[in-house]
């Protein structure tokens, strides 16, 4: 048998703040998921990004404490063209977010850009460039 990878998880301080965050990524939970203590989102190729609050974490391991310094994983999320990752950036940044990397055209070929979620993982944005 051949482990597969099937679950990201994040520990969350805010749920809510998270919930938010992902779903104008695009991410889809249950409607009730902000009075959940776990909540999941299937994306695509089957894969599931879960979300736990630090409170269902101490639950089962109670000496666990949060890392001292924020932005421990980072997500990607690859958009239609260049122009969404410039729109999308800016819309999660007028939201209030943190935006760490401006969109950029990278020596690799993509547009690119970094925003940090409500728990200060980088998000990023890319997107292939034309040509």
């Amino acid at each position: 048998m051949t482990p597969r990878f099937a679950v990201l998880g994040l520990v969350v301080r805010d749920l809510a703040a998270s919930l938010a965050f992902y779903r104008r990524l695009g991410l889809v939970f249950p409607v009730d998921a902000a009075s959940q203590p776990h909540v999941e989102a299937v994306l695509p190729g089957g894969a599931v990004l879960a979300l736990d609050t630090e409170d269902t974490v101490r639950s089962f391991h109670p000496g666990w404490r949060p890392p001292a310094d924020t932005g421990r994983a980072s997500l990607a999320f690859r958009c239609d063209g260049p122009a969404e990752v410039d729109s999308l950036y800016a819309e999660l940044v007028a939201a209030g977010y943190h935006g760490e990397l401006k969109p950029w055209d990278a020596v690799w070929g993509q547009r690119y850009a970094t925003v940090h979620d409500p728990d200060g993982n980088g998000v990023d944005l890319f997107a292939p460039l034309p040509g």
